[in-house]
Order: structure tokens, then sequence, then C-alpha cells
């Protein structure tokens, strides 16, 4: 692995008060502005996308609740002089509902796409990558998948990026809307709640989704964080 990394949940004042005695101010306060935009674009997003399968706002109430953990990744991804032999993020697919990436002008992000293989996200300026996340194929019963994704390196360019991680507050419990389900359509997961689902993330990692699953994969289908081999629109 070949990166480091820097989590804020919650108020980043307590922490950078550490890391910079007397530059604080600055950084804390374009931090929490960035947090609140990238939570409301967010919660729009969702919501278009919900859209999208005949989900209204009413049937997601809470999703206009601020989320109690929203929490905001600082990635750093250094100029490696042997790439071949090191990566900057395994392959992963998120545990949130949706993460909001910004990237520097430096490529490393790439996604699994079903029938090619590895395809590079490749920065674009003034643009934002979408991932979604293994709470929203939950919420959507699978109708949207979640992404495998992967961060490589390279040999000259010192590559920088910046994730939301948007999730639901922690009390609700994430489960397919009932809307999206029929007796065609069963229910897949059982509910959970954002920690719970970072506990079986911890234990079972690339099979997370398979240990919330109630029904048994249906025509060949295969849980999105099930293996690296991942089928993904």
């Amino acid at each position: 692995m070949w990166s480091e990394g820097f989590t804020i949940i919650g108020s980043p004042y307590e922490h950078a008060r550490k890391l910079w005695p007397s530059y604080y101010s600055k950084f804390c306060d374009v931090t929490e502005e960035y947090k609140n935009e990238m939570n409301k674009f967010a919660q729009r997003l969702m919501l278009l996308m919900l859209g999208s399968l005949g989900v209204t706002k009413d049937d997601v109430k809470w999703a206009s609740i601020q989320g109690t953990s929203p929490a905001l990744q600082l990635n750093s991804y250094p100029a490696c002089p042997d790439p071949d032999r090191a990566m900057g993020l395994a392959d992963h697919t998120d545990s949130t509902l949706l993460t909001i990436l910004h990237q520097n002008n430096t490529s490393g992000l790439q996604a699994h796409k079903e029938g090619t293989g590895w395809v590079t996200v490749r920065p674009i300026h003034h643009a934002l990558v979408v991932n979604v996340g293994d709470l929203f194929h939950i919420l959507s019963n699978g109708l949207y998948i979640s992404v495998l994704h992967r961060a490589m390196v390279n040999r000259t360019q010192h590559r920088l990026s910046v994730a939301y991680l948007y999730g639901p507050p922690s009390n609700i419990q994430i489960s397919p809307l009932p809307k999206l389900t029929d007796k065609v359509h069963p229910p897949l997961y059982r509910p959970v709640t954002w920690s719970e689902y970072l506990g079986a993330k911890a234990k079972h990692f690339n099979k997370a989704l398979s240990s919330v699953r109630l029904c048994a994969p249906i025509n060949g289908f295969t849980d999105a964080n099930d293996h690296s081999g991942v089928q993904v629109g």
C-alpha cells in the first residue's frame, strides 16, 4: 500500500488545533463549508436517483436529516519509484450510501466494469465522481449496484483526492424500500444500520454484502462485493 489518509468525522477543529496550533482556522473553515455543501448535494443526488425508481421524498423522510457522522477522507498517493510493486487502495466497494470524490489532475482511480475489466476514471476539471455504496445497493434492493474500485499509483506524479462519505443517520436501519419489492422481487437484504454494516465490512470485507443477504442469488446474480470479478454497470 503506497498511500496515506486523514479522516475527519464531526468537527475538524479539535484535531486541527493539535496539528497546526497557529494556523488551523482557515483549514477548518474551508473543511466545514465543503462538508456542508457536499451534504446538501448528496441528499439531492440520492433523491434524484431514488426518483428514477419511482421512490419519493416521503418514502425516505430520513434523507433530509443531517447524518450524525458524515466523514471526509483526505487521500494522498505519493509518486512511487516502483508502481508495479505497490497500490494506492486495494479493490473494494464503499460502505456508504454515496461517496462523492474530488480528484486532482492526476489519474489513479479505476472502476471495474462488466465485460471490460478495470477502467481508469480520469479526472475532469470541475467535475466530481460519485460512487454508489453498499448501503444504497441495499436500499435499492440491488437495482443500483455498488461500485468496485481501486486506486493505483504512478512513478512521477503525486495524486490527491477528497472523498465525502455520505451515510444515513446512525439510528436509521437501511433495508430494501417497500416500493421496490413485491412477490416477484422479494427483499434481498435484512435491515442494518451504518455502524452495524461497518462492523460486517471489517469482519468480512469483500463479502460484507453477502453477510446481510436474505435471499439466494437469482439467475446467477452475484453480490457486488463478493469477489474482484464483480459485474458492475
